[in-house]
């Protein structure tokens, strides 16, 4: 594998100054060449000296700040100029601009089934930036390119390794471990871009949610369970409260109950505290032994 070495060029103020210079004296021999007494050496000399000059006008390039040129000799790596300024190198080299800042890069919503089988739309966010622009311009024949695909089809991979809500106590989503879920993906996502050169600082999942094919039919199921859990939590609340007021009952002795009216008393007392509406009176004129 290519790696990259950065190579510092000519500062090209002063390389720019220097062909002036060059190009002063060429003017001038060809100029004292042409004179009353012509001398071809001077002319052909100058001539040379102004066609060498030009061609290493070629030699100047700009860097800006967080971006390098990748230098090439021929085909040959050369190294890579990131100091930013005007700078100078060899004319024949060949220089390749790689950005090197921060990138933000949103993948499409990709239909994928999850773990369970149930069919989810789901995208991502990733930041990144290039680390080694030698591995970006050479090992690799697009690099933003395939920093998208890669990204998808790590986000595709992952999506198939969890399901969408767990079920079960201590099983991970991708709902519900948003965080381990975003490091994992991360992780998967970095293994597959550093062969080019490719630092993942951050990743996410952007869009989550059922296809719209069952996403109505895991909303009704989602809302039964909720309805499950919000009943169950009210059921142990009833029966706290109403083992309470048996406690209290006896501890104070307002009332000697036997174990039918105990019965009796719990089950009106659940009935209140877990009806859904509000409960209706009666005025019971007899016992309930008769």
């Amino acid at each position: 594998m290519i790696r990259e070495f950065e190579r510092k060029p000519m500062n090209g103020t002063a390389a720019l100054g220097a062909m002036f210079l060059v190009a002063v004296v060429a003017m001038f021999l060809i100029y004292s060449g042409s004179g009353e007494h012509p001398n071809a050496w001077l002319i052909v000399g100058g001539s040379l000296l102004g066609v060498v000059d030009f061609i290493c006008l070629f030699g100047l390039f700009i860097v800006n700040p967080n971006e390098a040129k990748v230098l090439q000799f021929f085909g040959r790596y050369a190294g890579t100029a990131k100091e930013p300024g005007l700078r100078w190198a060899n004319p024949f080299y060949t220089k390749k601009k790689i950005s090197q800042r921060i990138r933000n890069f949103e993948s499409n919503k990709l239909k994928v089934n999850e773990h369970d089988g149930s069919p989810i739309d789901i995208a991502a966010v990733v930041v990144w930036r290039v680390v080694d622009t030698a591995e970006a311009a050479f090992e690799v024949d697009d690099y933003q390119n395939f920093v998208n695909v890669q990204t998808e089809a790590a986000l595709r991979n992952l999506a198939t390794q969890y399901p969408y809500d767990a079920h079960e106590d201590g099983k991970m989503s991708l709902r519900g471990n948003t965080l381990e879920i975003a490091a994992q993906l991360k992780t998967e996502i970095q293994d597959r871009l550093a062969k080019a050169g490719v630092e993942v600082m951050e990743a996410r999942i952007s869009h989550l949610a059922y296809a719209a094919e069952i996403a109505a039919a895991m909303l009704r199921r989602q809302q039964a369970g909720a309805v499950v859990a919000a009943r169950q939590r009210i059921v142990e609340g009833a029966v706290g409260m109403v083992e309470m007021a048996l406690s209290l009952l006896e501890q104070k002795q307002i009332i000697d109950m036997d174990a039918e009216r105990k019965a009796q008393m719990v089950s009106n007392l659940l009935v209140v505290l877990c009806a859904q509406h509000d409960t209706q009176p009666v005025v019971n004129t007899g016992t309930i032994y008769q």
